[in-house]
C-alpha cells in the first residue's frame, strides 16, 4: 500500500457536476486544486452510470431566458454541438475533457474520502485533512488544504467535521412554509433506477428473474404512466426510500428498485397490452441515483417563502429556477402524483451565506447539501442549479485561499469582490450589474456600423388561429408607441388586446395591466392592423401583450426567430399526465407556456424607435436578458458587408485581454441527455467569423484578434504582447445562422483576468 500526503490550496471532495464546477472555476483563479471522485467517471446523477437529466432553471422550458452560463453553460454549449443526441458516454467525456483541460486540478478518481481530521469546540470547527482510499491502486491518499468544498451530495465530509446540518422535513412552524408538514419527520425523497431499451427488428422474449415484482399487484400500472417506447429518465418516478434512511438502507432501496424495473419490464413484454415484441432491456442501472440526505446549516437557511416570493439577497451569488418539487415518501407505490410542483413568477436567488458551514471555519458546500429547508431544496437540488451553486463556492474559495480569510469573512468583508469575479467569469447574478473598476471598456464610447431601432418580423409562416389568449413579449426602450400585427380574419370582427408589465425584470409574465386596446378588424387574409397601444414606462422594462381569444381571427407565426421577442400561449391544461407530476395550472409561468414555439413569435412591427439593442448595452453591466434583451443587435445584415462594434477612449488605453460574450439564446432549454431534441447543434445567433483590430496611435488599424468558426459564448483573447490602443473594434463577417450581428458584451483589460 502507498500513503501520499496532497497539499492543494483547495479540496474539492465530490465529482458531480456540482463538484465539477466548484474545482474549474477554483482552478481557473489560479488555485492548485485537488478534484477527489469516488466513482470512476465524473457527472454524479448525470453521469452515464445513473443518466439523469440535467435539469436547471429553465425548468424544461416554462421559465425565459433561464439556461445557466459560467461553467455549466459551457458544457450545455459543447455537448449539444458534440453530442445532440445525447448518449451518455459522450456527456462522460464532455465533462472529463472540461476538468482536465484545466491545468491547475489534479484529479483523484476511485477514491472514496471515509476519514476527516478537524479540530475546535462544535462551534468553531477547523478541517485539517480528509483522506481517501482510490480503489484498485491500493493508495492511500491524504489531503490537506486551506479550504474543502464539501460536493458529496450526502455531505460525509462534513458530517465527519462536525458540521451542523439537518436531515427530513422540518415543521412548518419552523420557518413558516406552505408545504411543510404540521410536524418534524426524518423523511426525504426517495432514489430511482434507470433503465433503457432498444427495438432490436426482431422478435425477442423476456423471461423475469425470480425477484422481479408483480407490479400488478401493486397501484403502479393505475396511478403511473407506463409505454413501451419510452426509457431512461421517462421512468424518474421509479422512486423508492424516502420512508428509509437514504444512505444505509441504499443496498436495500437498490434491491426493491431492481425488482420493480424487472417487473415494469414483464409487464410491457408479457402483458399484451403493449406492441414490444422488437424490444429489449439494453441497460440498467445499478447505482441508485439519490435525491436528499444531509443539507448543511449555513448563516443563511433558503426556505420556501425566499423562492417563491424571489427574495433579493444583497449577497446573491446564484440562481434557480426549478420549481420546488417534492415527492411523496412512498414513491412508486404512491396513490399521490409522483411530483407536486410549486413556481415562482421567474428565477430565484441564492445567498452566499447559503454555502458556508456556520460552524466549520474552512468548509464550503456545493450541491444538494447547501443551507436549505427540505421544501427549499425541493428546487436547489436540480443539477444545473447545483453546477452554478458549485461555480460560486469554487470562486468563493478561490478567493478566501488567497486572500487568507474564512468564507464568513469574505461575505462580510469582500463580498463586492466575490460577485464582480463571478461575473467576470460569465456566471450570472441575475439583476446584479457588472462594476469591474479593471474594465476598461466601461471608460470607452460604443458606437456600432448599425443599430436595430425597431422591432420588424415580417416572414410568415404557419398560421395560428385565435381560439386562446395568446401573447408576445417586447422590449420598450423608451416608449412604444404602437404596434401593428398580421393577421387573416374569417369575418369583420373586434380585437382586444392588452399591454401588461411583468414587475420584477427577471420575470416574463403578465403582472399590472397597463393599456387596453379594441379594434375593428375587417375581414381579409394577410393584412397589417394597426393596435393604438401607447406606454412610456418609467424605465426600460418588457411589456407582455395579450391578444384575447377570437375564432374569427388566425395570426401570422414567423419563420425567423427575433432576439428579445418572445411568444406565449394561454392554456388551463397539464401538458404531463397529473399522476406524474401535479402542476397548478394558475401558477403564471404554467398558464402563459411557450408551447416550443419561442422561435416563432407572431409576425408584428413596432411603431417607434427603440433604443433596446444600442451598442450601449455592450458595455452596461449586464450580459444577460433584464428587463429588456441587454445587447446590441445591428441592421439586417447584407451579403459581402460587415458589421462592428467600437470602443473609444478618450486617451490611448494599454489592452492586454479582450472578453467578448456573444448571444447563445439563454431562452433554448439545452439538456445533456435526450429529454428533448434541439435543432440547432450551434444557436444561430452566435457569432461565427469575427475580427479584433485596435487603434494604434499613429491612427492605423492593426488585427489582433482573427477567429473563424467560434461556437462559443464566452472568449477571452490574451495577447502575447500588450498593445496601445486609442480604439477598439470587433468586426463581424458571419453568425450561425441569424441575419442580424449580435453582441452581449465587451471588455478590456491592461492585464491579465486569469
Amino acid at each position: 500500500m502507498k500513503h501520499e500526503l496532497v497539499k492543494p490550496d483547495i479540496t474539492v471532495i465530490g465529482g458531480g457536476l456540482a463538484g465539477v464546477c466548484a474545482a474549474i472555476s477554483a482552478a481557473r483563479l489560479g488555485q492548485q486544486v485537488a478534484l477527489v471522485q469516488n466513482r470512476p467517471v465524473l457527472g454524479g446523477n448525470s453521469s452515464s452510470e445513473v443518466r439523469v437529466w440535467v435539469c436547471g432553471a429553465t425548468a424544461h422550458g416554462i421559465n425565459r431566458y433561464a439556461r445557466e452560463t459560467g461553467i455549466m453553460g459551457e458544457l450545455f454549449v459543447e455537448n449539444q454541438y458534440r453530442n445532440p443526441e445525447g448518449n451518455p458516454y459522450l456527456w462522460d467525456l464532455i465533462i472529463l475533457e472540461a476538468v482536465r483541460a484545466e491545468s491547475n486540478i489534479r484529479l483523484y478518481l476511485n477514491t472514496d474520502v471515509h476519514e476527516v481530521e478537524a479540530t475546535g469546540d462544535e462551534d468553531e470547527r477547523m478541517i485539517t485533512s480528509v483522506t481517501g482510499w482510490m480503489m484498485g491502486s491500493e493508495r492511500k491518499m491524504r489531503f490537506e488544504s486551506k479550504i474543502y468544498i464539501d460536493c458529496t451530495g450526502d455531505g460525509l465530509v462534513g458530517f465527519l467535521a462536525g458540521a451542523k446540518f439537518a436531515l427530513g422535513r422540518e415543521a412548518r412552524s419552523e420557518y413558516g412554509e406552505e408545504w411543510a408538514p404540521e410536524v418534524a419527520d426524518q423523511i426525504t425523497l426517495g432514489s430511482t433506477l434507470l433503465f433503457y431499451t432498444k427495438d432490436t427488428g426482431a422478435p425477442i422474449r423476456y423471461i423475469p428473474p425470480s425477484f422481479a415484482k408483480d407490479i400488478t399487484q401493486t397501484s403502479i400500472p393505475i396511478r403511473r404512466v407506463i409505454r413501451s417506447g419510452d426509457s431512461g429518465c421517462h421512468y424518474w418516478w421509479i422512486e423508492w426510500g424516502g420512508e428509509h434512511d437514504t444512505v444505509h438502507d441504499n443496498e436495500l432501496i437498490r434491491d426493491e428498485l431492481w425488482a420493480v424495473i424487472y417487473g415494469i419490464w414483464d409487464y410491457i413484454k408479457n402483458s399484451g397490452k403493449f406492441d414490444a415484441e422488437h424490444m429489449t432491456l439494453e441497460w440498467i442501472g445499478s447505482l441508485p441515483g439519490k435525491r436528499e440526505y444531509r443539507r448543511f446549516t449555513g448563516d443563511y437557511v433558503l426556505t420556501q417563502n425566499d423562492i417563491i416570493s424571489q427574495r433579493e439577497f444583497p449577497d446573491a451569488v446564484a440562481f434557480g429556477g426549478w420549481s420546488i418539487d417534492l415527492h411523496p415518501p412512498q414513491g412508486m407505490y404512491a396513490e399521490a402524483s409522483g411530483s407536486k410542483h410549486m413556481h415562482a413568477d421567474g428565477v430565484y436567488h441564492v445567498p452566499f451565506r447559503s454555502l458556508y458551514s456556520v460552524n466549520v471555519r474552512n468548509m464550503l458546500m456545493a450541491g444538494r447539501d447547501i443551507s436549505a429547508s427540505h421544501v427549499a431544496f425541493g428546487t436547489t437540488r436540480v443539477m444545473a442549479t447545483c453546477a452554478v451553486i458549485g461555480e460560486a463556492a469554487g470562486t468563493g474559495a478561490a478567493l478566501c485561499a488567497t486572500m487568507d480569510v474564512p468564507p464568513r469573512e469574505l461575505y462580510a468583508r469582500h463580498l463586492a469582490l466575490l460577485q464582480q469575479t463571478l461575473l467576470r467569469q460569465d456566471a450570472s447574478i441575475i439583476g446584479v450589474r457588472s462594476n469591474d473598476e479593471l474594465d476598461l471598456a466601461r471608460r470607452a464610447k460604443a458606437t456600432a456600423s448599425s443599430t436595430l431601432t425597431s422591432i420588424a418580423i415580417e416572414q410568415p409562416g404557419e398560421m395560428y388561429p385565435l381560439d386562446t389568449d395568446a401573447a408576445l413579449l417586447l422590449p420598450v426602450h423608451p416608449m412604444l408607441s404602437g404596434l401593428e400585427l398580421l393577421l387573416d380574419a374569417s369575418s369583420d370582427t373586434e380585437l382586444t388586446v392588452e399591454l401588461w408589465d411583468t414587475g420584477r425584470k427577471e420575470n416574463y409574465v403578465p403582472h399590472t395591466l397597463q393599456v387596453t386596446v379594441t379594434v375593428n378588424v375587417t375581414t381579409g387574409s394577410v393584412q397589417w392592423v394597426k393596435l393604438p397601444l401607447e406606454w412610456r414606462p418609467e424605465e426600460p422594462q418588457n411589456a407582455f401583450i395579450i391578444f384575447r381569444a377570437n375564432t374569427s381571427i388566425s395570426l401570422h407565426h414567423s419563420t425567423e426567430a427575433h432576439s428579445g421577442v418572445l411568444i406565449f400561449f394561454k392554456t388551463e391544461e397539464n401538458h404531463v399526465s397529473k399522476n406524474l407530476e401535479d402542476h397548478a395550472t394558475d401558477q403564471p409561468v404554467v398558464l402563459w407556456s411557450m408551447q416550443g414555439l419561442a422561435r416563432q413569435p407572431f409576425c408584428c412591427r413596432t411603431l417607434s424607435l427603440s433604443d433596446a439593442y444600442s451598442a450601449n448595452h455592450t458595455i452596461n453591466g449586464y450580459h444577460r436578458p433584464f428587463g429588456g434583451p441587454q445587447q446590441w443587435m445591428s441592421q439586417r445584415m447584407k451579403p459581402g458587408t460587415p458589421e462592428w462594434v467600437q470602443l473609444t477612449w478618450e486617451d490611448p488605453q494599454i489592452l492586454a485581454e479582450v472578453h467578448l460574450t456573444f448571444n447563445d439564446d439563454v431562452n433554448e432549454d439545452l439538456v445533456n441527455l435526450h429529454h428533448h431534441h434541439t435543432t440547432s447543434r450551434v444557436m444561430p445567433e452566435l457569432i461565427s467569423d469575427y475580427q479584433v483590430e485596435v487603434l494604434a496611435q499613429s491612427g492605423e488599424w492593426i488585427e489582433i484578434v482573427c477567429v473563424k468558426e467560434n461556437r462559443r459564448r464566452k472568449v477571452i483573447h490574451s495577447l502575447d504582447v500588450p498593445v496601445h490602443a486609442k480604439a477598439l473594434r470587433m468586426t463581424i463577417e458571419a453568425t450561425h445562422g441569424t441575419r442580424y450581428a449580435e453582441l452581449i458584451e465587451i471588455r478590456a483589460y491592461a492585464e491579465p483576468t486569469r
